[in-house]
C-alpha cells in the first residue's frame, strides 16, 4: 500500500503560492533557506523544516526569517521588497538571533514569549524595518511552536512530512496551560471573540498576544486539538474541531 505524504497540517487548507523567481532576485544568497521548495507551493511544514534546522544549528537566523517572510507574504507583490529591507537592516542576523535565542529551549513559558515579542518590536533591541507585529508573530510561531506539547516532538514529524510521522505527535496531545506561539494578524484579530483579549486589528502589545495564546491554549485543550488548529479555524471563520462551543466571531467584510 502506498503511504500518503499529504504535507498539510490539520486544518491547513492549501499551500501558500510564492513567486520563487521574484524572491530569488532579491534575497541575498546567504539568506536563502537550503532545501526550501522552488515549486511555488509552500506549506507550513516547509517553513517548520527550516525552523528545525535553525534549532539544530544547521540554518541561520536569516534563512529562517527568509522562509517565514516568503510564506508570510505569499503572492503579495510588495513582499520581496519589504523582505529585502528587513534583511538589509540585519546583515549578519545578529538582531534576529538575539530575539529568538530563548526559543531554542524544549518548552516555552510566558516570560520567554513575552521577551521575544518585545525584542522584535523594540527598535533599541531587535526590531527590523517593515517587520510589523503580524509578521513578528509568524516568525515566533515557526521558531517556537512545539507540536504535541512535548519537548522536541515537533521537529521530527515536521521534517519528515509524512502522515506516519505526524501521527507520533497527533493532535489531542495539547497540554493544559501550555502556551504555544501562534499567528496573530488582522484576519485572525477581526474574527476572535472578545474573551480572547485582543482589542484591536493591528499594532498589538505583547499582553494582547499572550491573552490570545492563553485563550487558544484553553480552546485547544478542551477540544483535544493543537493550538494552531484553533488559529487556522479562526482565520477561516470556522469552529475548531471538538465538542466545546467555539464562539468564533464570523468575519463581516
Amino acid at each position: 500500500m502506498t503511504q500518503s505524504t499529504n504535507p498539510a497540517l490539520p486544518r491547513e487548507p492549501a499551500p501558500v503560492t510564492v513567486r520563487i523567481d521574484r524572491w530569488l532576485t532579491v534575497l541575498p544568497p546567504d539568506a536563502w533557506p537550503v532545501g526550501f521548495p522552488k515549486t511555488g507551493a509552500v506549506w507550513r511544514r516547509d517553513v517548520f523544516a527550516v525552523a528545525d534546522a535553525w534549532r539544530a544549528g544547521e540554518a541561520s537566523p536569516r534563512q529562517l526569517l527568509s522562509a517565514v517572510l516568503m510564506w508570510g507574504y505569499g503572492p503579495i507583490g510588495y513582499g520581496p521588497w519589504r523582505a529585502a529591507r528587513s534583511l538589509e537592516a540585519d546583515p549578519e542576523g545578529k538582531r534576529v538571533a538575539y530575539a529568538l535565542a530563548d526559543l531554542r529551549v524544549p518548552e516555552l513559558d510566558e516570560d520567554v514569549l513575552r521577551t521575544a515579542y518585545r525584542r522584535l518590536r523594540d527598535p533599541k533591541e531587535s526590531r527590523l524595518p517593515r517587520l510589523g507585529p503580524a509578521m513578528v508573530t509568524k516568525l515566533l510561531y515557526f521558531a517556537g511552536y512545539r507540536r504535541g506539547g512535548a519537548p522536541g516532538s515537533a521537529a521530527g514529524a515536521v521534517a519528515a512530512g509524512t502522515v506516519a510521522a505526524a501521527a507520533a505527535v497527533a493532535p489531542g496531545a495539547a497540554v493544559a496551560g501550555h502556551l504555544q506561539p501562534l499567528i496573530l494578524d488582522s484576519v485572525v484579530a477581526r474574527r476572535l471573540p472578545a474573551e480572547a483579549g485582543v482589542r484591536r486589528e493591528s499594532g498589538w502589545v505583547s499582553e494582547e498576544w499572550l491573552a490570545y495564546l492563553r485563550w487558544a491554549a484553553d480552546q485547544a485543550h478542551r477540544r483535544g486539538v493543537e493550538p494552531d488548529e484553533v488559529e487556522m479555524a479562526v482565520a477561516q471563520g470556522q469552529q475548531p474541531a471538538g465538542d466545546a462551543p467555539a464562539r468564533v466571531v464570523a468575519d463581516t467584510r
